[in-house]
């Protein structure tokens, strides 16, 4: 474990031939950044579930986003960038996704300062082009939520990292960046627990291995700078011990580790289209040969059991972090989702970004260039013409044959935030089963409350308020976890009062995010 650290650019023998970039790298890194400019700022889909609930929350005044995030689940970080950027900028889907976006742009500058420093210009302007074509970073650059903050925080904190380790720039000023960034990172995803653990671990144990103090000096700092972020996190830490023993992830079951390194190579393929799963292969091996690769000549490249020195560590933190993170996940039965890997996205990029060019033969390495980032860039574009919601199609048909007062009913209640967002003005809005407006999703006690709601009383409370002139929309969902059969209970209900009609029916195949609409008109 010597060597686990961020390294300088690889000196051995058999590391690539040329660190400077050739002009047909620059000219496809410069494409790469035209399209990832692009998909980073245009989708055709409107905001889902976890989307409009980060606006609704964030619209909230400060005094109120607190307790409002007490029962979401998340920390405020992000929450308090979007108050401040909504009102500048808007609530509208493109002004609010535009803040991921920014920070999306401004990390891509900051991976070619990394990938210079980790394999010079070559490497710096081929990791651009793989992070700008990223279906994961494109996804999550244009999504409103934290992990585009997260995955820009990251690459600013393995650079000052890097400054005090390898650059030998143990400045005060830096020690107090990190522990900035470290508190900025816990206080935007609870992922970053596990990440800032690795980095302490791995630094005590350089702390032990270090043969003399001058060695030892900027990884006690570096251990510092954890702590001082830690110390500033206690003020959230009450209610980040709340949502953790009454939240947790009640739309999910828990992950094996193995099966959820399988889920972030699928995010990393881009997500639920055909090139998916070959996309997700090919960045499992560029990441292989990005840390295992090493040039003998123009026409080989074997693999080195030592890896790869200047990222070595980046694979070590990748992979203890992950590790960490999955196993706390399994042992506390907690789901993992993919987008919690942001936390490490930077290190798997750069070591992809290193697969790609670890090869002599400068054609043979644009050629490998070239085909990796265009079947990303698939991925990239597939997440602009996705539709991550059925909700707003639902709302246009609602809208074709609604009066004013009838009511739309959001069965679960995790289809109000982004249903209440597109719905007509002039309805009334419920969700199941809390019977409130559907703008947000109290994910307090969630499965005890859904096991004990009553789609017979819920049905009953609805045709009083109907009455004998208002027709009710049941929009509604009966896959998701906690509501088995209650849905579709409520449909019963409502259908021994009202004969139904099918408006829309539930189209998973096209949407993240589906639904289907069933109208119960007012008696004649």
């Amino acid at each position: 474990m010597d060597d686990i650290v961020p390294g300088q650019p690889d000196t051995q023998p058999g590391a690539e031939t040329d660190r400077d970039a050739r002009p047909e790298i620059v000219v496809l890194a410069v494409v790469a950044l035209a399209i990832g400019l692009f998909t980073r700022f245009v989708t055709r889909s409107s905001l889902w579930l976890d989307e409009a609930l980060s606006v609704n929350i964030a619209q909230l005044p400060f005094g109120e986003m607190a307790e409002a995030l007490k029962h979401d689940g998340h920390p405020p970080l992000y929450y308090a960038f979007l108050h401040v950027w909504m009102d500048v900028f808007g609530s509208g889907d493109v002004a609010v996704r535009g803040l991921s976006g920014l920070f999306g742009i401004a990390t891509l500058p900051l991976v070619w300062i990394l990938g210079r420093r980790k394999g010079g210009t070559v490497l710096a302007w081929v990791a651009v082009a793989v992070v700008a074509v990223s279906p994961f970073a494109v996804r999550y650059s244009n999504e409103t939520r934290m992990y585009s903050l997260v995955i820009l925080l990251v690459v600013i904190g393995w650079l000052l990292i890097d400054d005090i380790v390898d650059q030998k720039k143990s400045t005060v000023g830096r020690f107090l960046g990190l522990a900035f960034v470290g508190a900025a990172l816990l206080y935007s995803h609870y992922w970053s627990i596990w990440l800032l653990g690795a980095v302490g671990i791995t630094s005590l144990w350089k702390i032990w291995r270090a043969p003399d103090q001058t060695t030892r000096r900027p990884w006690i700092g570096i251990v510092i700078a954890a702590v001082l972020a830690g110390v500033a996190f206690i003020p959230w830490l009450p209610t980040m011990l709340y949502q953790s023993a009454n939240t947790g992830t009640p739309w999910a079951k828990a992950s094996r580790p193995t099966s959820a390194f399988s889920l972030v190579l699928a995010d990393n393929g881009g997500g639920s289209y055909g090139e998916q799963t070959l996309v997700g292969a090919m960045f499992a091996i560029a990441m292989v040969i990005g840390l295992f690769g090493i040039a003998i000549d123009r026409r080989t490249t074997a693999l080195d059991l030592r890896t790869r020195p200047s990222l070595r560590g980046a694979a070590w933190i990748a992979a203890l972090t992950f590790v960490i993170g999955c196993v706390v996940s399994f042992a506390t039965s907690s789901a993992f989702a993919s987008r919690y890997s942001s936390v490490i996205f930077p290190f798997l990029a750069l070591l992809a970004a290193a697969g790609c060019v670890c090869f002599a033969s400068r054609w043979v390495r644009f050629g490998v260039v070239a085909v990796f980032c265009s079947f990303l860039a698939i991925g990239a574009f597939w997440n602009v013409i996705s539709q991550r919601t059925e909700l707003k199609v639902i709302a246009e048909a609602v809208q074709a044959s609604s009066q004013e007062g009838d009511i739309v009913v959001f069965c679960p209640d995790q289809l109000g935030p982004a249903g209440s967002r597109v719905m007509p003005t002039g309805l009334t809005l419920v969700s199941y089963p809390t019977y409130d407006d559907g703008k947000f999703v109290d994910w307090v006690d969630y499965a005890e409350r859904n096991a004990a709601s009553d789609p017979d009383a819920f049905a009953a409370r609805l045709l009083a308020e109907a009455g004998a002139s208002r027709s009710i929309y049941l929009v509604w969902n009966d896959s998701y976890k906690t509501f088995e059969g209650k849905c579709a209970g409520l449909l019963e209900a409502l259908a021994a009062a009202r004969p139904p009609q099918q408006i829309l029916a539930d189209d998973g195949a096209l949407y993240f995010e589906h639904a289907e609409l069933t109208r119960f008109a007012a008696p004649a």
